[in-house]
C-alpha cells in the first residue's frame, strides 16, 4: 500500500505511544493504536488506472458543486474522511500557475467554503491544438484551474507540481490532508451539459469520468482514442440502410428459386 507524503509523520506518534499506553490501560492503547492506523488509512494512496477517453475525477468523493460562473463551469468534489485524499490531474496539460491563496477554514460542504484557504493549480491543456480565442487583439490559450480547497479539519494542502511542469491524465498533483474539497473550473468551451456527472454523483479520483467529448468541439482532448461520433453515427445510420437492402434481395433471391 502506497501513503501520500506525510502519512508517517502524522501516523508515527501515536503507533509510538501504543505500546507504552499499556501502562495506563489497555483501552488507552487501543486507541492510541487506531488513531495511527486510521491516519495511514487517511494517507492511502492507491494506484488508479484512468479509462481509455474522458476527462477524469481529480479527487474520491461526492460532487458538491455545478455551477455557471460567468461563461465558465465550476464542478466540485466534496472529499469525507473516509476517502482518499490525493489529487489527481483531470487531463494532460501544462502547468502555468501553482498560487496559495490564505482565507479562513469553513466545512468544506458550506457555502462559505469558497473563502476558505486554497491553492490555484493553472493547467494549459497540451491537447489543444491551436489557440483557443482572442482576447483584446492578442492570441489566448484556453487554461482551466484545479483548485485545492482546505476545510474546517483539513488545514494542510501538499501540491506536488510546479509551474512548466507537464503532467499527464489521472497523474497524482498534489493532497489534501484529511481531506476537504476539489474543484475544477473548466475553460469557457465547456458547457454544463457536456459533463457526464451531476450533484451527488460519486467520483473516483483518475477513473470516474467528468467529461467526455470530441476534441474538436472543446479546447483539449480528453483522452487517446476520442470517439467520433459523426463516424460512429454514420457506421450505424449506414448499416441500418443496408439492412432493408439485404432483406430485399434475399426475398427476390427465394421467389427466383420458386
Amino acid at each position: 500500500m502506497n501513503f501520500a507524503p506525510g502519512a508517517w509523520k502524522y501516523a508515527l506518534p501515536p503507533l509510538l505511544v501504543a505500546p507504552f499506553a499499556l501502562i495506563i490501560s489497555v483501552t488507552a492503547s487501543a486507541v492510541s493504536l487506531a488513531l495511527g492506523v486510521a491516519t495511514l488509512a487517511f494517507f492511502r494512496d492507491p494506484d488508479r488506472t484512468p479509462p481509455p477517453t474522458g476527462a477524469v475525477s481529480p479527487a474520491d468523493g461526492t460532487v458538491s458543486v455545478l455551477r455557471t460562473e460567468g461563461d465558465r463551469v465550476r464542478l466540485g468534489v466534496f472529499m469525507n474522511v473516509w476517502h482518499v485524499h490525493v489529487v489527481r490531474a483531470p487531463f494532460d496539460a501544462r502547468v502555468v500557475d501553482v498560487e496559495h491563496v490564505p482565507g479562513a477554514y469553513k466545512p468544506a460542504f458550506s457555502k462559505d467554503s469558497d473563502r476558505n484557504e486554497r491553492v490555484h493549480v493553472s493547467l494549459e491543456p497540451t491537447d489543444d491544438p491551436e489557440p483557443a480565442y482572442e482576447a483584446d487583439g492578442e492570441t489566448a490559450t484556453a487554461t482551466a484551474e484545479v483548485t485545492f480547497i482546505a476545510g474546517a479539519f483539513a488545514r494542510r494542502i501538499h501540491p506536488y507540481v510546479e509551474e512548466g511542469e507537464e503532467i499527464e491524465r489521472g497523474q497524482r498533483i498534489g493532497h489534501i490532508a484529511f481531506g476537504s474539497r476539489v474543484d475544477v473550473l473548466f475553460p469557457s468551451e465547456v458547457d454544463p451539459e457536456d459533463l457526464a456527472v451531476e450533484p451527488g454523483t460519486k467520483t473516483t479520483a483518475g477513473e470516474t469520468v467528468i467529461l467526455e467529448a470530441r476534441a474538436a468541439d472543446l479546447p483539449f482532448g480528453v483522452g487517446a482514442g476520442e470517439f467520433d461520433l459523426e463516424a460512429e453515427f454514420e457506421a450505424e445510420t449506414g448499416a441500418a440502410a443496408d439492412e432493408p437492402g439485404d432483406a430485399s434481395e434475399a426475398a427476390d433471391g427465394s421467389s427466383a428459386s420458386s
